[in-house]
């Protein structure tokens, strides 16, 4: 079977590549064993601003003008809603915290995503002693049903395999590779933490962290906006709400954990003063750069290999602004931002 692509990967990253090739007409096989969780368990929240620091997402701009129409594109194929759009609010946890609000509306990447005027309006059920600052453009996508909807769409059309990738049965040849029974002019490899065990590419100074979330009912807390503290608080709708996330550097394990729990419920008690229920939590690794841009580019030694990957935990926002971009590289021979392209570790 003669193929121009191999996928190895199927979260937001195989994903968003995928697109781009169907768009252009390229064939391809996706290689998926479900090892990897981030982008099924991840909060899928898009939002321009870093508010812990009150800083723009880097090309927040650019990015979302790729993602977003890539996202409703997503919608009309499939007839369904992948994209929730809301309002977030940051809770202000003192006068200084207002005061950098200003400083940061002084920042022309910043100003059209927040409302200059603080809102000192109570919401029921959150503890807010200082108001909020509300930020705009910002969202969810529902990645889970994305990617399943996703998967089950390459698997009717026999362009998925449920299998593991084994990298050291790459045979290669002058002008391909082969893969079992596949001759591919390339491979793109998207397999997020699982880079560590790939043989041509675990030299990138992948680091892994752990994240955790509670899916939690609570009746009382009537907010239809995001709520962003220590923590998120996310509507899911029947008064449903997904809590998170922990960062745990040293547990490198997707199972969910007691201390992840309790951190949650601690941090999550001094946000909302309402009963609620925890209904789940969910654990995954999130792969992350130490210069937190991603890995894009061709193997050195081996140029039919390619990598997207460390998209971080802002993957919903630039996964389609990344794809397009290691596509263009793949294709037309564009070349890649220097910020992104895996030859700044050589």
């Amino acid at each position: 079977m003669k193929l121009d692509y191999i996928i190895v990967g199927l979260g937001l990253a195989g994903l968003a590549f995928a697109e781009q090739l169907i768009k252009a007409n390229k064939s391809f096989i996706v290689f998926e064993d479900s090892s990897q969780t981030s982008s099924l368990v991840a909060g899928g929240v898009y939002n321009p601003v870093i508010l812990k620091r009150f800083t723009p997402v880097w090309n927040a701009k650019q990015q979302l003008e790729l993602a977003l129409p890539f996202y409703e594109s997503l919608e009309e194929k499939f007839q369904t809603t992948f994209d929730y759009k809301f309002q977030t609010k940051k809770v202000f946890k003192s006068i200084e915290d207002q005061n950098n609000w200003f400083t940061a509306l002084d920042n022309p990447k910043l100003v059209e995503f927040l409302e200059p005027n603080l809102d000192h309006e109570q919401k029921q059920g959150v503890i807010s002693s200082f108001g909020f600052g509300n930020v705009k453009q910002t969202g969810r996508i529902d990645t889970k049903k994305l990617v399943d909807t996703y998967r089950a769409y390459l698997e009717k059309r026999d362009m998925i395999r449920f299998e593991q990738f084994k990298h050291q049965q790459i045979k290669f040849h002058p002008n391909h590779v082969q893969y079992q029974d596949i001759d591919s002019s390339t491979i793109v490899f998207c397999e997020g933490f699982g880079m560590r065990e790939n043989i041509f590419f675990n030299y990138l100074p992948l680091n892994e962290v752990k994240g955790e979330l509670i899916t939690i009912h609570a009746p009382n807390l009537k907010i239809d906006f995001q709520l962003k503290s220590t923590l998120f608080v996310l509507p899911l709708g029947e008064d449903n709400y997904k809590v998170g996330a922990t960062f745990n550097w040293s547990d490198k394990t997707s199972k969910p954990s007691k201390e992840g729990r309790e951190e949650l419920i601690e941090k999550l008690n001094k946000v909302i003063d309402v009963p609620y229920t925890i209904l789940s939590q969910t654990a995954g690794i999130r792969p992350t750069i130490k210069d937190r841009r991603p890995l894009v580019g061709r193997q050195p030694a081996f140029p039919n290999l390619a990598i997207l990957n460390g998209l971080g935990t802002r993957g919903v926002m630039i996964a389609p602004t990344m794809a397009d971009a290691l596509f263009n590289y793949l294709e037309k021979g564009k070349e890649l931002d220097p910020e992104i392209n895996i030859k700044r570790f050589e």
